[in-house]
């Protein structure tokens, strides 16, 4: 089955996850092709409709995969080819995007969403399903946490705790990261999580004491998915799929409000648990595995197909 990957480029990449998903269709047989969009908003987006149209008749895709609500929009200007869009949170809980995504949810021959909250509040009424990204297990993701910090370059017994995201980034609420952290003494390290390579922050997560998450808006974040196969204890305000994700995994918790005490004090007890998490054994259950995923996606691009 041919599968050609629709999604933004703007930033010269296409987002790590939606590579990883993609090698994973590869591995279990599938041909994927990537296009990637560059532009700003829709004007910006339908200057690559002829692009699009010219890869379609070369690759001759079965279905078109769009990742993001404007993408999945785009992508079903053309009618040649079946559409799954996938939408990934900030499409959904974005009002004005969200305008858009509701029309491409009723083009799209099938929807899927990486979280309940999200599914939920879009209300598709047919052809959909609940499918959150995978990541993929790898060795570098046990590595012991003194011989991480050795390779960060980071303080033996120093005290850590990795932030989800950039400070910049308004979503992901650093302010209330900053404050709940301050509150556990002038020794304690908040690390940005800025300008590492994918193998950096694997190593990160292995070398630091706690993982913090205060965004004001969540899909599926795949940080607490990575934070997770590391054993990282996890502490997170009530977003997206979180609660979901770690909840009963001893060293994770979920904060009741946005309160920098009650955030500090839940790291407290985070960074008490000395050992990983089995936050690793439970996305395996939860067939969170990129491998996984990608099973459950080709049946719905064979269902679509089909119809």
């Amino acid at each position: 089955m041919k599968i050609l990957i629709v999604a933004s480029h703007n930033s010269g990449r296409f987002a790590p996850f939606i590579v990883e998903q993609a090698r994973a269709l590869e591995c279990a047989g599938c041909e994927v092709e990537f296009f990637g969009l560059k532009g700003k908003g829709v004007k910006g987006y339908l200057r690559n409709l002829s692009a699009l149209k010219i890869i379609i008749k070369e690759f001759c895709p079965d279905v078109i995969h769009a990742h993001y609500g404007l993408s999945g929009l785009f992508a079903n200007l053309q009618r040649k080819v079946p559409v799954v869009t996938t939408y990934h949170g900030s499409d959904i809980n974005d009002s004005k995007i969200f305008a858009l995504s509701r029309v491409a949810i009723r083009l799209s021959a099938w929807n899927v969403f990486v979280s309940r909250k999200t599914m939920e509040k879009a209300s598709p009424h047919q052809n959909y399903s609940l499918v959150p990204c995978g990541i993929d297990f790898t060795d570098l993701q046990l590595t012991p946490k003194i011989e991480a910090r050795e390779r960060m370059h980071l303080k033996t017994y120093g005290q850590y705790v990795l932030f989800s995201g950039a400070f910049d980034n308004q979503v992901k609420n650093a302010a209330l990261a900053k404050a709940a952290v301050i509150r556990l003494g002038d020794e304690m390290e908040l690390i940005e999580l800025k300008g590492y390579s994918r193998d950096e922050v694997t190593l990160l997560m292995c070398a630091c004491d706690a993982f913090l998450l205060t965004s004001f808006s969540e899909g599926s974040p795949q940080v607490i998915k990575e934070a997770m196969a590391c054993g990282c204890p996890i502490v997170s305000v009530d977003v997206g799929d979180v609660k979901e994700r770690v909840e009963g995994i001893e060293g994770c918790y979920v904060a009741s409000s946005f309160d920098a005490k009650e955030l500090a004090e839940l790291l407290r007890k985070a960074m008490a648990f000395k050992y990983r998490t089995n936050g690793r054994d439970r996305l395996a259950k939860d067939g969170l595995e990129n491998r996984e995923v990608a099973s459950q996606l080709i049946k719905i691009y064979e269902s679509v197909v089909q119809s």
